[in-house]
């Protein structure tokens, strides 16, 4: 099938198995190895992009529903090919990483978080679901809570998403 899709801000179109996942799709067909594989069951967050702003994990997805979507990677979240997007350098300010397999898909989901945080979505960890979310340590915690890091770098993980989202 052909499936057509905005990938970092460039109209693509591929040639599909139905069965292909988005992650496969990017990975094997569009060479944008930045998303990992980890798990491809859905459950370690490595491959976490977003696609019209929204996280998901591109392993528990296929490609040709996303007919028509924008889907952001690792690759296209910098504003520039010599800049670093404010999460990428809190990340490497903060040492958030240590073997960094993760950390694509820590950074990418960091994104979508704060955005829903912005839009005011609260979590599980919330008090009073009617109130403003407050992005306390345990609600940073809670809604990165599908990334896991094999390293353990979670506390300057949690540094790093706190500097970009403030007070």
């Amino acid at each position: 099938m052909l499936v057509s899709f905005t990938v970092n801000g460039e109209p693509r179109t591929l040639d599909l198995d139905p069965r292909v996942t988005l992650l496969d799709a990017l990975r094997e067909h569009l060479a944008l190895t930045g998303t990992k594989k980890g798990c491809d069951h859905g459950q370690c967050g490595a491959c976490t992009v977003l696609v019209d702003g929204r996280r998901i994990n591109a392993c528990l997805t296929l490609a040709v529903m996303h007919e028509g979507d924008g889907v952001t990677t690792i690759e296209g979240v910098a504003p520039g090919p010599d800049e670093l997007h404010p999460l990428q350098a809190a990340f490497l300010t903060h040492d958030a990483f240590q073997c960094g397999y993760c950390t694509p898909g820590q950074i990418c989901s960091a994104l979508g978080m704060l955005a829903e945080y912005a839009d005011g979505r609260p979590s599980i960890v919330a008090d009073d679901l009617t109130a403003e979310p407050q992005l306390t340590d345990a609600e940073i915690r809670e809604r990165m809570s599908g990334n896991l890091c094999r390293c353990s770098a979670y506390p300057n993980i949690l540094a790093a998403i706190r500097q970009v989202a403030g007070p």
